[in-house]
C-alpha cells in the first residue's frame, strides 16, 4: 500500500532542536525562560502592530483567559460563531456562561454580520447584553472584520478573535491575530507551525498581558510565601516547547506559500469537475490557507462527501469534514442559535483535503487522480 497521506501533519524547519539544546543545556526546562520570552517577542514582532504576546499552553487556554480578561463571569451569555472546532466554545462554559451560536455567511464561511446583529438584539430584548464576541478566522480565511467590528463597537461588546486558524492571513492588509479587542493563536500539532501543542494571548495593554501572565502561573500573589488571591491556572507555556515555536517562527512564512500552493493545485486541477466549488478570497483578504476545503454537490458530482471521504481512506489518504457547527452538537443541544442553515449545509457538503505544507508534488498529484477517479466512477 501506498505511504499514509496526512491531513496536516507537524513539518519542523531544521532548526528547532538548537533552541531546545539550548533550553536543556542550561537548565531552562520551566514553564518560564529565554525560549519563552523570545517567542513572544518574535510573534510580535511578525504581528507588526502595536501588540503584547503571552505565550501559553494550549488556544484553549488562550481563549479561556481571554474571556476571564473580558471579564466573562457565571451567567453571562457569549455570541461565538457556531462554524468552528468545540474549543472555540468549551472556554464559555469553563466560565460558567451561555454560548449563544451565530450562523456564516456564504462568502468567507464566517459569522455572518446581520445574524450577529440579530443576536446581539435578540438577547438585548431578553434582558441579556452578550458580555462578548468569540468571531474566528475558519480554516485561515479571514472573517468579514470591518463588518464584525461594526456591529461589535455600535453595542459596546467587545470581540475576542480566534486566530488559531489564522496566523499568516492578513485581512487587508493587517495580520490576523492584531484585528479583535483581544485575540488567541494556536501552535497544535497540526497548524502552520507548531510547538507540538501551545497557543499565546494577542493583546494590545501591556498589562492585559501581564494579568494574562499571572493568571497563567496559578495566581501568585507577590508575597515571600504561597499566597493567592485570585483562581490561577497552570496555562504557561514550557521553555522546551517554546524553543520549537522559535525555530518554526523561521519558515513560517515558507509554511503559508506551500499551502497556498497546495490550494492553488486543488483549484487548478479540481475546479472544473462537476458539482466543485472551492471558498473565495474576496477583494483584501489573504488565507493562510490552513487547509484546502471543497464543497461538493452529490448531485453534479455524482459523490457525496462521505463517499469520496471513505474512498480516498482506502487509498490511504486522510480527508475531514468540515467542522459539525456547534449548534448540531450534543453538548450545545439546547443553546441558542441564530442565523439559517449556511453552517449546516457547509457541513453537509464540505470536505477537507491533505493540506500539509510538506506534501510533494507527488502526493499532490496522487490526491488529485483519486479523487478524479472517484468523481468520474
Amino acid at each position: 500500500m501506498n505511504d499514509k497521506i496526512w491531513l496536516s501533519s507537524p513539518h519542523m524547519g531544521g532548526q528547532e532542536q538548537k533552541f531546545v539544546q539550548e533550553a536543556f543545556d542550561t537548565n531552562w526546562v520551566a514553564p518560564l525562560g529565554p525560549n519563552v520570552n523570545g517567542f513572544e517577542k518574535d510573534l510580535e514582532n511578525y504581528l507588526e502592530e502595536d501588540i503584547h504576546v503571552a505565550a501559553l499552553s494550549a488556544g484553549t487556554a488562550a481563549i479561556h483567559l481571554g474571556l476571564i480578561l473580558l471579564d466573562v463571569k457565571h451567567g453571562d451569555e457569549v455570541i461565538c460563531q457556531s462554524m468552528t472546532f468545540s474549543a472555540s466554545a468549551n472556554p464559555i462554559l469553563y466560565q460558567g456562561a451561555t454560548p449563544v451560536f451565530v450562523d456564516s455567511e456564504t462568502e468567507t464561511w464566517n459569522m455572518c454580520p446581520i445574524a450577529l446583529e440579530e443576536a446581539i438584539e435578540d438577547r438585548i430584548a431578553n434582558g441579556k447584553k452578550p458580555k462578548a464576541i468569540v468571531a474566528v478566522h475558519l480554516y485561515g480565511t479571514p472573517y468579514k472584520s470591518d463588518e464584525i467590528m461594526a456591529v461589535a463597537k455600535k453595542y459596546a461588546i467587545p470581540v475576542l478573535e480566534d486566530a488559531a486558524e489564522g496566523l499568516g492571513s492578513t485581512y487587508k492588509g493587517i495580520k490576523c491575530g492584531t484585528l479583535g479587542d483581544l485575540a488567541i493563536l494556536s501552535f497544535n500539532g497540526n497548524k502552520i507551525i507548531t510547538t507540538s501543542g501551545g497557543g499565546a494571548l494577542v493583546t494590545h495593554d501591556l498589562k492585559l498581558k501581564q494579568k494574562a501572565i499571572f493568571y497563567s502561573t496559578q495566581a501568585r500573589d507577590d508575597a515571600p510565601h504561597y499566597q493567592h488571591s485570585h483562581i490561577g491556572y497552570n496555562y504557561r507555556m514550557s521553555n522546551i516547547v517554546a524553543g520549537i515555536g522559535r525555530g518554526q517562527m523561521l519558515v513560517l512564512d515558507d509554511r503559508v506559500a506551500a499551502r497556498r500552493k497546495n490550494y492553488d493545485f486543488y483549484v487548478k486541477e479540481l475546479g472544473d469537475l462537476p458539482g466543485f466549488q472551492f471558498v473565495s478570497e474576496p477583494e483584501g483578504f489573504f488565507s493562510n490557507r490552513w487547509l484546502s476545503t471543497v464543497l461538493i454537490d452529490e448531485e453534479k458530482a455524482g459523490i457525496n462527501t462521505t463517499q469520496l471521504r471513505e474512498a480516498l481512506e482506502k487509498e490511504n489518504i486522510e480527508t475531514r469534514p468540515l467542522w459539525k457547527p456547534m449548534h448540531l452538537q450534543p453538548i450545545f443541544e439546547n443553546t441558542p442559535y441564530y442565523g439559517g442553515t449556511v453552517a449546516e449545509e457547509l457541513f453537509n457538503t464540505g470536505l477537507c483535503l491533505p493540506s500539509g505544507s510538506n506534501l510533494t508534488q507527488e502526493d499532490l498529484e496522487r490526491v488529485v487522480n483519486a479523487i478524479k477517479r472517484n468523481v468520474n466512477g
